[in-house]
């Protein structure tokens, strides 16, 4: 009896891999083995790099706000209590918006953040 090699199922197996490798440097994208690490390698970053997008982009925006916030005498984390206290809702993502694209607007924000500390205080 001949030895069965799997044939139909296993090259399609392989070439869903090979396909995924498509792109990737030397041998990675040629050969199975290599291709398969790599792909699973590949799999696993963009799982954590998902992940890793929303912590970057939050930063980003602190960044951008307490730069911002300093061009108005204040700094971050007051600006936040300050906001917070005057119960303006407005999340990091629409905040760095506008210190980048409006600072007229942000500087009317960081007033009211101001009005907001300086009642709290009394």
């Amino acid at each position: 009896m001949p030895r069965a090699k799997g044939g139909y199922a296993t090259r399609r197996r392989r070439k869903k891999i090979i396909k995924l490798a498509k792109g990737y440097y030397g041998a990675k994208h040629l050969l199975y083995k290599t291709a398969k690490e790599q792909v699973m390698n590949s799999l696993a970053y963009a799982y954590r790099d998902r992940k890793r997008r929303k912590r970057d982009f939050r930063k980003l925006w602190i960044t951008r706000i307490n730069a911002a916030a300093r061009t108005n005498e204040l700094s971050y984390s007051r600006l936040i209590n300050g906001l917070s206290l005057a119960n303006v809702e407005v999340n990091r993502k629409i905040l760095a918006d506008i210190a980048v694209n409006d600072p007229q607007g942000f500087k009317s924000i960081c007033d009211q953040a101001k009005k907001a500390l300086e009642k709290s205080a009394k």
